[in-house]
């Protein structure tokens, strides 16, 4: 008769707990503790790995100030000017608003660093302008926003990157470079397919903006443009770390908003700061229990195992990407991000060590990959957020998102395919990889 194993145990619990409601953070905590008590092992080497983790890694700083600088933007009328600029761009153009939706995702990207923020931010507000007299279907509408929010955490600043870089060591300031131009592609894929359903479905085409106002526009826009200059100017430029980039980018968020658009009331900035704090909680949570749980992982040794595993299968670094594409894509089906991202990742970044693959190439496709999980059916958070704010149904949206999700798997191919499209431009500004 076989015997279940503490580690076999744990895992029934951690799924256990999950699927009757508690937050998989708790969950990873309480199945940790009870691994090592069946282990017979120190029981308070799971305090004892949250608290270094958390407290050891200033890294874990640049979340909740990227979330309060996202959150910032969103009250204040930064992304009322934003779209104001994006529409005098490019709205003149058959289907312009949805390409308006598209060019503002990468502006704002620049910013927040959050999809979520994002879809609930300018996405909002693109939901009411793109339905405004019919002018576009409501589930469309929704579908282009929740894929356009897919850009924001892979151009930088990028809170998945932050994460990345903590389980991984990877460097940010490259990650951050090596998601510019995955990014930009993603965004010219959903252009193509905008330009093509434009005209397919006769999209309507949006009084053209005087050139003579455009200076205008632009100038009322631009403290609000010049944000990823700042953020990302003082990163590598060596004036800042990416966490007192993240802080310079919150504080600058609130001048704007407050000292210099004057839209911010108090009420409006207590309310941020306390949809900030909850959120960065939340993910404080899941951070603590994937430190514990992913001691457990490493004293079961399950990384080399699974190194050995692939490595018996003499797997090709293409092979092996191809592999991690296939089981990233059908895990956000399944699971949050985040999760993924913390618990699955460590497993599978010894093999692509051991297979030569560079950690900031991987780390760019393991991003794209749990972005993408987000507009996945059946659990894509970003589905769910637009369902809410559009009031539409998930089946309606999930019709309108697929070319889009297409779309961007065929770049997700193509930076795996071709490394140097994510690390050129790290390379350019000095990388070694």
């Amino acid at each position: 008769m076989t015997i279940a194993t503490p580690f076999s145990v744990a895992i029934v619990a951690i799924s256990a707990l999950a699927l009757l409601g508690l937050p998989i953070g708790h969950a990873m905590i309480a199945g940790s503790i009870l691994y090592l008590f069946l282990a017979g092992l120190d029981m308070g080497t799971a305090a004892e790995q949250l608290l270094n983790g958390l407290y050891s890694n200033y890294i874990i700083l640049a979340v909740p100030l990227f979330i309060l600088a996202a959150e910032l933007m969103n009250i204040g009328s930064m992304t009322e000017r934003l779209l104001r600029f994006c529409n005098a761009v490019v709205g003149r153009f058959r289907g312009g608003l949805a390409l308006v939706n598209v060019v503002q995702s990468v502006i704002f990207a620049g910013m927040s660093g959050s999809a979520i923020a994002d879809a609930a931010g300018t996405g909002r507000m693109m939901q009411v302008m793109m339905t405004a007299d019919g002018k576009y279907r409501a589930s469309y509408a929704a579908a282009l926003t929740a894929a356009t929010a897919v850009i924001g955490p892979i151009i930088p600043p990028s809170i998945p990157m932050v994460l990345y870089a903590l389980v991984s060591d990877a460097s940010i300031g490259y990650l951050f470079l090596a998601g510019v131009v995955p990014g930009l592609l993603m965004a010219l894929s959903q252009m193509a397919i905008v330009i093509i359903g434009a005209r397919r479905e006769n999209f309507p085409v949006e009084p053209p903006v005087p050139l003579r106002s455009l200076p205008g526009i632009t100038w009322r826009a631009f403290p609000t443009l010049m944000m990823p200059v700042v953020l990302l100017g003082g990163i590598y430029s060596g004036a800042t770390t990416p966490t007192e980039a993240a802080a310079i980018a919150a504080a600058y968020a609130l001048l704007i908003s407050a000292g210099l658009y004057r839209s911010v009331r108090f009420r409006d900035f207590y309310r941020s700061v306390l949809e900030s704090a909850r959120t960065s909680a939340s993910i404080g949570m899941l951070i603590a229990g994937a430190l514990v749980f992913n001691y457990v992982v490493t004293v079961e040794n399950i990384p080399d195992t699974i190194k050995g595993l692939l490595t018996a299968w003499n797997l090709s670094p293409l092979s092996f990407l191809v592999l991690v594409n296939l089981l990233l894509l059908l895990l956000g089906c399944l699971l949050e991000g985040t999760t993924i991202l913390l618990i699955i990742i460590p497993v599978l970044i010894p093999t692509a060590k051991a297979l030569g693959i560079d950690m900031v190439h991987f780390g760019v496709i393991v991003v794209v990959n749990i972005m993408l999980g987000l507009i996945t059916p059946p659990y894509g958070l970003l589905l769910f957020v637009m369902t809410r704010i559009a009031g539409t149904p998930v089946r309606a949206i999930v019709r309108d998102v697929t070319p889009f999700l297409c779309a961007m798997v065929v770049a997700l191919a193509l930076i795996t395919l071709f490394p140097d499209l994510v690390l050129w431009l790290p390379r350019l500004l000095g990388y070694q990889g």
